[in-house]
């Protein structure tokens, strides 16, 4: 936890993609400080007529390497979601070429009762984790 949900245009091959993934988790350990194995990224890709990335007006501009990805995680300081937005633009543009203007983040909160990891409990209210 977080949950780490991308979207994003296909044609990515294996190792394009093994690169995103990991620059956002780098992202993702410095930023929030979660454990090494704290990983869970899904990844959905799209036709490019499938997806629609605007700018709110910002004139920011996308190509066909946006990246929407959405952060499923436990409330976060205001600081650290900041740090997570500048982390992962430097990332993925410096491991997979991604501009800054193609990468969009929406984080959305939860609290501990919201997780189950497995086993059919929820490891946040037992004292697991």
């Amino acid at each position: 936890m977080p949950l780490l949900r991308f979207d994003l245009i296909e044609g990515r091959t294996d190792a394009e993609m093994k690169a995103l993934l990991d620059a956002a988790h780098r992202a993702m350990l410095a930023a929030f400080e979660v454990p090494e194995r704290d990983r869970y990224q899904i990844v959905h890709e799209h036709k490019p007529t499938r997806m629609i990335v605007e700018d709110t007006g910002l004139s920011i501009p996308r190509t066909d390497k946006v990246v929407f990805l959405q952060v499923t995680s436990r409330p976060r300081k205001r600081k650290q979601k900041e740090a997570f937005y500048r982390l992962l633009c430097e990332e993925l543009e410096k491991a997979c070429d991604i501009a800054p203007s193609d990468v969009v983040v929406s984080i959305v909160e939860n609290d501990d009762e919201d997780w189950s990891f497995g086993l059919g409990r929820g490891q946040f209210l037992t004292g697991e984790l």
